[in-house]
């Protein structure tokens, strides 16, 4: 079937819309353009493709108007879809406020929360839903450990933790992931480095040189898209130095150990104030996702089932690219 692209004009079809349009099929859409792909959409919404091809066909039936541009696997949302993504993450907004609102009174709310985290996420947006989270709910405690991406992981297998935000590389089959942000990874050099300051400069030029790096930039480690990048641009420096704490890299860096490969957004404050240097490619190096993970075999408290309520709503009414 083709979808019409002129939308819905007559008054008595905006009618007949406003009756009979299903929230379901607009909370599908929802996850299906945070996902950017059906299948992944299917896999967290626990659901068949092609249910959710189905879902998708009705809805644009329902609104005469094409909403994805499909490219192979992966699809795009046209100019009507990236609207339709809007209007629906607002309303799940709305209608997510119901159940806070026929809830017991916050205060009533106890336990506690074990979060395992990675060093230094950096997301005001996270910062926010925090504050706004221990304001609803200043009963809750909050526990948060930082940790290497691996020992979030394997601690979240043995239900050892409530939560765990971390790189995930290879989706683990018992393990429930969101995609929380997206960090584009790109060189840099400290003040004391022989390259810091030099323009005009090229990968050839960062070919030789030593790097300072996390513990899991190797193959098969989390960070291995680093290490493919050094290995297929024929990089011949070595790792001269290596911690699983960012805060410690940056460190390493500063202090000219080699160049480093870090998250843009996390080191823009320092180029800008002049303590970094911006290395080539000028496009960066590999995009990195971190993402909230549990465990989908583990029982949730009521302070474990509201945490990640808020955090899913957080998730969903906020663009990934807003998140920082």
């Amino acid at each position: 079937m083709t979808v019409p692209s002129s939308g819905l004009r007559s008054p008595e079809a905006r009618r007949f819309l406003n009756d009979r349009l299903d929230w379901n099929l607009l909370r599908t859409f929802l996850v299906i353009g945070q996902e950017g792909s059906l299948s992944r959409a299917a896999a967290r919404l626990h659901l068949s493709q092609p249910a959710i091809s189905q879902a998708l066909k009705r809805l644009e039936e329902q609104l005469q108007v094409s909403l994805v541009i499909r490219r192979g696997p992966r699809i795009s949302l046209s100019s009507a879809g990236q609207e339709v993504l809007q209007i629906a993450a607002e309303l799940y907004g709305t209608v997510s406020r119901l159940g806070p609102a026929l809830e017991e009174p916050a205060e009533t709310v106890t336990g506690r929360v074990h979060l395992l985290s990675i060093s230094r996420i950096q997301s005001r947006c996270y910062d926010d839903f925090l504050a706004r989270f221990h304001q609803d709910y200043p009963q809750v405690e909050l526990e948060v450990d930082v940790l290497r991406s691996s020992d979030v992981i394997s601690a979240l297998l043995q239900k050892t933790a409530s939560f765990g935000l971390s790189l995930c590389r290879t989706p683990q089959p018992r393990l429930e992931q969101r995609l929380v942000l997206q960090q584009r990874y790109a060189f840099f050099c400290g003040r004391r480095h022989r390259l810091f300051g030099r323009k005009h400069l090229n990968l050839a030029d960062l070919q030789s040189e030593n790097f300072v790096s996390f513990t899991s930039d190797q193959l098969g480690g989390n960070l291995s898209p680093l290490t493919v990048f050094r290995d297929q641009q024929g990089f011949t420096g070595r790792i001269v130095a290596s911690s699983a704490s960012l805060d410690e890299i940056l460190r390493l860096v500063d202090c000219g150990f080699g160049i480093g490969c870090l998250p843009e957004h996390i080191v823009a404050a320092d180029v800008q104030a002049g303590k970094m240097w911006r290395l080539p490619p000028g496009d960066g190096v590999s995009d990195v996702n971190v993402y909230l993970l549990w465990n989908r075999e583990q029982k949730h408290t009521q302070a474990e089932a509201l945490f990640l309520e808020r955090f899913e709503h957080m998730l969903l009414t906020t663009e990934l690219g807003e998140r920082f």
